[in-house]
């Protein structure tokens, strides 16, 4: 067991009170030598009311200004640390207030980056629907196209099965379907749609089947329509130019004398069954004998009965015969209207449906030439003042006959080399071992050479041999014919018939 250190602790103990009595001394005599520097200075009594006063004044002053330092230093203190917390939370607010504002900048630049984009996308989507726009446009008239043609095709049908034509019917179907393939498949060429009648010919329609009916033509509806578009567009008093036939008994006959549009389809149409009926037309696509009525509507009765006995039937070469012959014999400069046919059927639903391929218009032209020499009324028509090389000539004559010049079919040309370059420009060339159709135009390199020495039309190829109307030809218009791919052959310009 240890053993307690009792001296020790006394030791210390009295070595704490020595320093505490030393330290007791020490302030006495400090206290002391303070009171007797006071006596010396501030105060002359010690023992006197006033140095009392003065010196509890001095004590009072003393501890007033002891306790505003200590005050002060308080409060100052108190605000400093206020002040730090003000700081602190200023700093505090200003960070928030830095952050918040970032995010709303973040926000806002969000923002418009979002409207950006939305303007973009509704950009695109406004191009997008421009162009389906477009797309709708084009498909919605392709559409009207068709239901036209069903349209039509279903008023003729109707008409054929209350006349009772069978035949007809079962042809009509046929038309109708293969017209609907072309309009909604895309063969829709200009060369294969027929060109819609006005909306003031289709006005006319209701009194149209009235007449048509009581004349005895009910089916033929689409076909009146067709020649009342030619005539007028359906415009006047006198749509159908009836004034000039012999079924007018009430007005002048003399150009829009009938001032009375409902009698004017009545006279009409009257005339065009009369005309069918002389041509021997036995339904709504027996075009050969449908031309023949419809030249003898412009004519006049008398050309279907000159026709057929002197050519059996209608061609575009008797018509351009029969109008010189007419108006030599009335002293005119011209009669009638030697391309009413063509002109009418572009009118016609079924007008071009079962019509040749190539066009045989301007080769009944060119074989009503055959056997003029010296080419006087080509080179002078074309404008030169005496003669010349006259090939291309003859050509650009016959086209302008069948009225390809003004459409743009067929270009005007007196050299050779300029109606190559044409239809070489255009697309519309093939070369010498092409097999062409009737009323391309073959053009010749004589030599070989690339020069392009002679023109002519053809009119038809058969069993490898092209046969050719050609004017110029040993200075006269002739008939010539090459096998195909003959090496004087340069080519073929094709025009859009």
């Amino acid at each position: 067991m240890a053993k307690i250190k009792t001296r020790d602790a006394v030791k210390g103990t009295i070595k704490t009170i020595d320093k505490a009595a030393i330290a007791a001394e020490r302030m006495k005599s400090a206290y002391a030598k303070t009171k007797d520097k006071a006596e010396q200075g501030y105060y002359a009594d010690e023992s006197s009311a006033t140095e009392y006063v003065s010196d509890k004044m001095s004590y009072a002053a003393d501890r007033i200004k002891d306790e505003s330092i200590h005050q002060f230093n308080k409060q100052g203190q108190k605000s400093v640390r206020v002040t730090k917390d003000n700081i602190v939370k200023a700093k505090d607010k200003i960070a928030d207030f830095k952050t918040k504002r970032a995010m709303k900048v973040a926000e806002q630049k969000q923002a418009q980056a979002s409207i950006k984009a939305t303007q973009r996308t509704a950009q695109v989507a406004k191009a997008t629907a421009k162009a389906a726009a477009e797309a709708t446009k084009a498909t919605v008239k392709a559409t009207i196209a068709a239901v036209k043609a069903i349209i039509a095709g279903t008023k003729a049908l109707i008409s054929a099965i209350v006349a009772g034509g069978w035949i007809a019917v079962v042809i009509i179907l046929i038309v109708v379907l293969f017209g609907c393939a072309v309009s909604l498949f895309g063969g829709g060429g200009k060369s294969n749609a027929n060109t819609p009648v006005s909306a003031e010919v289709e006005a006319y329609e209701p009194l149209i089947r009235q007449y048509a009916k009581q004349h005895g033509i009910a089916e033929y509806t689409e076909l009146i329509k067709a020649v009342m578009m030619q005539e007028s567009g359906g415009r006047g008093s006198d749509p159908m130019q009836a004034s000039e036939c012999g079924y007018n008994t009430r007005y002048p006959h003399t150009p829009n004398g009938i001032t009375d549009p409902e009698y004017s389809i009545d006279v009409g149409i009257q005339n065009l069954a009369a005309c069918l009926r002389a041509a021997e037309v036995e339904n709504l696509i027996d075009m050969e004998r449908i031309k023949l009525a419809l030249q003898g509507y412009n004519f006049g009765n008398g050309y279907i009965s000159w026709a057929k006995t002197n050519y059996g039937g209608y061609s575009y070469a008797n018509a351009v015969e029969f109008s010189a012959i007419q108006a030599e014999r009335l002293g005119w400069d011209s009669y009638g209207d030697t391309q009413y046919v063509s002109h009418v059927l572009r009118y016609y639903p079924y007008g071009r449906a079962f019509t040749d391929g190539g066009n045989q218009a301007i080769v009944e032209v060119a074989l009503t030439q055959l056997g003029n020499e010296g080419g006087q009324p080509y080179w002078s028509w074309y404008g030169f003042e005496s003669r010349v090389e006259w090939c291309a000539c003859f050509v650009s004559w016959c086209t302008e006959q069948c009225g390809y010049l003004e459409s743009g079919i067929i270009p005007k040309y007196s050299l050779c080399s300029d109606g190559v370059n044409w239809f070489q420009r255009n697309g519309q060339w093939q070369g010498r071992d092409y097999e062409p159709t009737a009323g391309a135009i073959i053009f010749f390199d004589w030599e070989g050479d690339g020069t392009i020495d002679h023109t002519g039309i053809v009119e038809k190829c058969e069993n490898g041999t092209v046969y050719t109307i050609e004017g110029n030809s040993g200075d006269a218009c002739r008939q010539r014919s090459y096998p195909v791919g003959s090496s004087v052959i340069y080519g073929y310009g094709i025009p859009a018939y």
